[in-house]
């Protein structure tokens, strides 16, 4: 299987609380959990899970994850989340028994909803000590991220986004453009926040050379729709139907999403899954594939060298 967070399988029907006593594992001496274990676990557990679709109750999908989230591979990374162990297993029992598919969310079905949020565990993870973004003003704000537009003002940077319209006429002038020219862009709302960290910038900037090297002639450049959020505006995505996860690489600033769908008219989304992959392989991302977007969350291992990276080429 090329891509390993992917797996089928449409889930339906409401989610029923767990009647198993619940008993925490035993804790072990502290150790590094190990990223590609938890992953594999993961992609056992989704197999699974989309393998019991056709169940005439809940109960038996119920019964599998009450037994396999207690995989110690899972067990070490769902433990080293803000929330342990305990937190996250309720939290992800409560999007599950919340779930409602709609045309906005990128968890399909509830296997999805598993995988997103399950590999998503592992941004929070890895920057657990890093205080969340919870209000727009602290965006607008923060010294930590920089301002995107007055790096493209500069050709410093490569990779495209298009911010989210403020006005009435805004939206209007969006929506004749998408009549105009469908398919100039990818079918975005934008980005709320365009700032994001400096070493950010720099990996999507590494990214996007390789990317405009290796794809198809005439394909666009690397296009972004999602950076920083604050905890309120991630709270926001959730009330209008979306799989926004709590907590959220995107409210550390440490998470983008990058575009997939879109380039398949280019012959590029391959392309781009394979510099993706090969990345979270290197050890220097997480990968979530969501569909139209892939979510992508730095790994602290890399902070250092992306840092330098954006420094030299602002010749600081």
């Amino acid at each position: 299987m090329r891509v390993p967070s992917r797996s089928p399988g449409h889930q339906s029907g409401s989610f029923l609380p767990s009647t198993t006593p619940f008993r925490r594992p035993q804790p072990t001496a502290p150790t590094t959990p190990d990223v590609a274990a938890y992953r594999g676990a993961v992609l056992d557990l989704l197999v699974e899970l989309g393998a019991l679709t056709d169940a005439p109750s809940t109960r038996a999908r119920q019964a599998l994850l009450d037994d396999r989230l207690r995989d110690p591979a899972i067990v070490a990374v769902l433990d080293a989340t803000p929330q342990g162990y305990v937190g996250a297993r309720e939290t992800l029992l409560l999007e599950m028994a919340r779930y409602q598919p709609n045309g906005r969310t990128s968890a399909v079905d509830l296997t999805a909803l598993v995988r997103i949020y399950l590999l998503s565990r592992i941004d929070v993870m890895w920057w657990r000590d890093t205080a969340p973004f919870l209000t727009d003003a602290e965006v607008d704000g923060s010294q930590e991220l920089v301002d995107l537009e007055w790096l493209r003002r500069r050709d410093l940077i490569r990779f495209r986004y298009q911010e989210q319209p403020a006005t009435l006429v805004g939206r209007g002038l969006r929506a004749v453009r998408r009549r105009v020219l469908p398919g100039s862009r990818p079918h975005t709302a934008g980005v709320r926040f365009r700032r994001s960290r400096r070493e950010v910038v720099a990996l999507l900037n590494d990214i996007g050379r390789e990317f405009t090297a290796t794809a198809p002639t005439g394909t666009p450049p690397l296009w972004v729709t999602s950076l920083v959020r604050s905890a309120e505006h991630q709270y926001r995505l959730r009330r209008l139907g979306y799989a926004a996860m709590v907590p959220s690489g995107h409210c550390l600033g440490w998470a983008v999403d990058v575009e997939m769908h879109w380039f398949r008219r280019f012959g590029a989304a391959d392309v781009l899954a394979d510099l993706l992959l090969a990345r979270q392989e290197a050890g220097e991302v997480n990968v979530v594939d969501e569909g139209q977007a892939w979510h992508v969350c730095l790994a602290p291992a890399a902070r250092t060298r992306l840092r330098r990276a954006y420094e030299a080429e602002l010749g600081i």
